[in-house]
């Protein structure tokens, strides 16, 4: 049975709303389709392989809350993310957000490999809504941040960047627009000591000005640090919701049990 957090809905909007989600994906290829297949029908009649990749969550996040979602790998953490940035749709369920979302879903953050740097900056920042000109008076703080390799490397093809450079630039513009809600997944874990520093200074920035945070991170420390609310996925279920602490101490705890 799911344990649930119902402290303060009252008082402070709710900017996300998950209601009974699930998602149902293919856990194999079709097998080949025969000629009499092909032929006769033109597909195949081998049974679907389905699994569901989280099923029954409900959850609500308030704003200003920084949250972190724990789980062994193939829990759906990533998923969730990515449901709650709209990339994905629930196959049952419900997932309402009431602001803009600024995702930084693994490492590319969604730039785009062909197009240089400096054309994925202004392109990220004008589908959340900034202008040219708003873009070029951020332009300056959002390479400033990200470094002098990538400063060096501006008009050079996103691909060809390495991860940790993909990650700062990603990083630097996501947190650098207005979107009330930031959605982080495992992007701390590349890069060096000085930037990681760097990051954690802009995200206590942003939680000061009462950004949401939502966060997935293998890092207890991170998640300590940032968050003071925890979600707990396991196979695809939301098991815990509640304070960070305990959340993970009954992750580690699961974990030991296991080893």
């Amino acid at each position: 049975m799911t344990e649930t957090q119902g402290t303060g809905v009252a008082t402070k909007e709710v900017v996300i709303d998950v209601e009974g989600v699930g998602i149902e994906f293919l856990r194999s290829r079709k097998r080949k389709m025969s000629i009499r297949e092909l032929v006769f029908t033109g597909r195949s009649g081998a049974a679907k392989d389905t699994f569901w990749a989280l099923r029954d969550v409900s959850f609500q996040v308030l704003r200003g809350q920084a949250v972190g979602l724990v789980g062994g790998n193939g829990s759906g953490k990533s998923t969730l993310l990515k449901m709650i940035a709209g990339v994905l749709l629930p196959d049952e369920g419900t997932i309402s957000v009431a602001h803009g979302v600024a995702p930084l879903i693994e490492l590319t953050g969604g730039f785009l490999g062909d197009l240089s740097a400096r054309e994925n900056i202004y392109l990220t920042a004008g589908l959340h809504g900034l202008t040219s000109e708003q873009v070029d008076e951020r332009f300056d703080e959002i390479v400033d941040f990200a470094g002098p390799q990538v400063r060096a490397g501006l008009d050079t093809p996103f691909r060809h960047f390495s991860s940790g450079m993909q990650v700062r630039l990603g990083f630097a513009v996501i947190t650098t627009l207005d979107e009330p809600i930031v959605l982080v997944d495992e992007v701390l874990a590349v890069g060096d000591r000085a930037f990681r520093d760097k990051c954690y200074a802009r995200m206590e920035e942003m939680l000061a000005n009462d950004k949401t945070l939502f966060l997935v991170s293998h890092s207890e420390a991170d998640l300590m640090r940032f968050c003071n609310r925890g979600l707990y996925l396991r196979g695809g279920h939301l098991v815990l919701d509640g304070e960070m602490e305990a959340v993970m101490a009954q992750y580690n705890a699961d974990l030991d049990a296991q080893a």
